[in-house]
């Protein structure tokens, strides 16, 4: 990347991730298996590959969690600092609140939990070459009825920032990745709550501030729910997003180390088998992610789904579009499907839950 040691990458962690409950009850969704390690690592290797080397990490929940893990970065070709947001600032104050950390003259911000394949060498340049206040990386979407909108004008100057509407003007949403001027960042008001998407940059526009809006159409995934965290594994596992911190070569499936898979078991769909995990005999695991030491029972069908550390499933259980927690056990013949979710440490009698007639 161009000027590579003047960028700063300032990473958003601290949300509490209630979406994504019961997995986030033990862990930031940033720290969650995916496709076999932390979904923080995949973004920190396409930070390094990028070029950028400095970063901080703003974090609230759980916040020891990202240090034990990472360090001071050195293992990651990086050298990372945290700050701890001791109250919800929102994220324009959150972004505001790792100013004294910052060294570069332009700071490159990433939500935490976007898994995005836009060109960061592309997007800088778009900021440098326009010499822009602020760039925001824009994302065209199928439907963008479920985001707001930021249209641009022919020379991808951003007209607005739009709420969600059932007639959106453009196709463009804002996803989650910008790059600041560092001053801009110190006009943000300190110690205060503060939206970066509803004051931040509508005031900048107002005050008739530079904000370019760099386009594309690379992959793009908001990992908040239970369905789109496992597609997103799902996606990492089989190639389609891309990383540097896949362990394995890409493929259907990725069974970490220490873990047994019945020679007759099906892992399909770009699945994670984590460290110590058990898969029976005539299993068939497809597009989820079992999480270290969980053990799958005979005959047993996982669909979309995530299974908890240390969690039970029984011999031929259902489980679909479903979450299970730590530590959980559901019964044999159980079917758990379509968003249910099983908390951490409950136990299912076998055939205690059926969306289907016994045959």
């Amino acid at each position: 990347m161009e000027n590579e040691r003047n960028v700063d990458a300032v990473v958003l962690v601290g949300g509490q991730g209630t979406r994504l409950r019961p997995l986030t009850l033990s862990a930031p969704k940033p720290m969650l298996p995916t496709a076999g390690v932390p979904f923080l690592e995949h973004l920190l290797s396409r930070i390094r590959e990028a070029g950028i080397t400095h970063v901080v990490l703003g974090t609230s929940y759980r916040a020891e969690t990202f240090s034990d893990h990472f360090g001071d970065g050195s293992a990651f070709g990086l050298e990372i600092e945290y700050v701890v947001e001791e109250a919800p600032l929102g994220t324009g104050g959150a972004i505001r609140n790792v100013f004294d950390r910052l060294r570069a003259d332009d700071v490159m911000i990433f939500n935490g939990d976007i898994l995005s394949g836009v060109d960061l060498g592309e997007l800088l340049a778009t900021h440098r070459d326009n010499a822009a206040d602020v760039t925001l990386h824009l994302v065209k979407v199928a439907d963008p009825r479920a985001f707001g909108c930021v249209p641009t004008d022919a020379d991808g100057r951003v007209e607005a920032f739009l709420e969600k509407t059932a007639n959106p003007p453009t196709d463009q949403i804002n996803a989650g990745c910008y790059v600041f001027r560092r001053e801009v960042i110190e006009g943000v008001a300190a110690d205060t709550v503060v939206s970066v998407e509803r004051e931040t940059f509508p005031g900048l526009l107002s005050a008739g501030a530079k904000v370019m809006g760099h386009v594309d159409s690379s992959y793009w995934l908001d990992l908040g729910t239970p369905l789109a965290f496992v597609q997103g594994s799902a996606d990492l596992v089989r190639g389609i997003a891309p990383t540097a911190a896949l362990s394995a070569p890409v493929g259907e499936s990725l069974v970490m180390d220490g873990a047994t898979v019945a020679d007759d078991a099906r892992i399909i769909g770009g699945t994670t088998i984590g460290a110590g995990a058990q898969v029976g005999a005539g299993a068939l695991v497809d597009g989820s992610i079992v999480f270290g030491r969980a053990r799958i029972g005979d005959g047993a069908r996982i669909t979309r789904s995530v299974i908890g550390t240390g969690a039970v499933v029984g011999a031929r259980a259902v489980i679909t579009d479903a979450v299970i927690g730590d530590d959980a056990i559901i019964g044999a013949d159980n079917e758990l499907i379509s968003g249910v979710r099983v908390w951490p440490g409950v136990s299912i009698p076998d055939g205690g839950v059926r969306f289907s007639a016994p045959s």
